[in-house]
This record gives structure tokens, C-alpha cells and sequence, in this order.
């Protein structure tokens, strides 16, 4: 997992209030994480600007309705960036995810829409936009977002194996890709 924002220190309050049902702190804490939750739900979307908007609405009235149950077992970051990755992964799961399904060329990002993410490059966004959603997932969870096979495999459920495949197979569908392009 990737090392949790430095605000954390500083929202340990908010949360406490915010799991006691203050409002104000939930959209403080809201403001705080909004960028980076709905950075990684951008990317597991496909780079769906409306997709990820809706996702990570999603997230927050999970947190929200979930907060009192949030057991401080690990930084509130990690927490709702866990389940906002949860909300993303069954977005995948419900649309039945095509796996050889490729998007239109005419949905991708324009360059420097992207937020902050390792791939800033407007070919590469494509390429990985482009990818089948389950190969998608592999590779933004695990070469961007950080997260070790075994994760993926128990939040896909998927082997730790097919999930090594499977980033092999979408590493090689994006050479293929960016080879064509270039």
C-alpha cells in the first residue's frame, strides 16, 4: 500500500467527531482525502471522469454510514482508500467486466487531466485506459497503487498466480499498444 498522506496526524479529531455524527468533520476529512481516493477510482475506471465522480461519491456515503464501525486498526487514509478501491472493484465486478472489451479512443483523457499519478503521459493514460478491466485493475493496483499479488488476489478473488498473469498480460498488451503508437 502506498505510505498514507502527512495530514493523517492531523484528522485523528475529525474522525472521532465525524464517527460521533458531526457533519463538519466529515466534510473536512472529505476535502482532505476527496483528491487521492478519487485519483485511484479514476485510474480503475478507466479514466472515466463521470464513472469516477459517481465512485467516489459512492466511497464517501459508504465511509460515512461504515465510520462508526471504523476500528483504528490502521490510518483512517488507508481505510477509506481500501474502500474506495472495494466500491471501484465491484463497480468492475457489476458491469459484468468484458474481458476483451477496449474503450473508444474518443473517451480517453485529454493530457493533464489525469491527477496525480506515477503515468503522466497522454499515450500511456491511453494505453492503460485501453486496457480489459480486470488486466486494468491488476496493473493500477498493483504498479501504481502499490499493492502486492496476494492483495490482489483476495480482493479479485483470484489466485496469486492469475493475478501475475494477469499483470503480465496487461504489461504486454501495453507494449503492444505503445509500440503500435510510436
Amino acid at each position: 500500500m502506498p505510505p498514507a498522506p502527512a495530514a493523517e496526524i492531523s484528522d485523528t479529531g475529525d474522525v472521532q467527531a465525524a464517527a460521533a455524527g458531526d457533519r463538519l468533520a466529515f466534510q473536512r476529512l472529505y476535502r482532505l482525502h476527496v483528491d487521492r481516493i478519487y485519483g485511484a477510482v479514476y485510474r480503475l475506471s478507466g479514466y472515466d471522469h463521470a464513472r469516477a465522480e459517481d465512485l467516489t461519491q459512492d466511497a464517501f456515503v459508504r465511509a460515512w454510514q461504515k465510520l462508526a464501525g471504523f476500528r483504528h486498526e490502521s490510518a483512517f487514509s488507508t481505510w477509506l482508500y481500501r474502500l474506495a478501491v472495494n466500491v471501484a472493484l465491484m463497480d468492475i465486478r457489476a458491469r459484468g467486466a468484458d474481458p476483451v472489451h477496449m474503450m473508444d479512443e474518443d473517451n480517453l483523457p485529454e493530457h493533464g487531466e489525469t491527477p496525480f499519478c506515477a503515468a503522466e503521459r497522454e499515450e500511456l493514460e491511453q494505453a492503460i485506459g485501453q486496457l480489459p478491466p480486470r488486466a486494468r485493475a491488476v496493473l493500477v493496483l498493483h504498479d501504481i497503487e502499490g499493492w502486492h499479488h496476494d492483495e490482489i488476489g483476495k480482493e479479485l478473488g483470484m489466485a496469486v498466480g492469475s493475478s501475475k498473469a494477469a499483470l503480465h498480460r496487461a504489461r504486454n498488451l501495453l507494449r503492444k499498444t505503445l509500440g503500435e503508437s510510436s
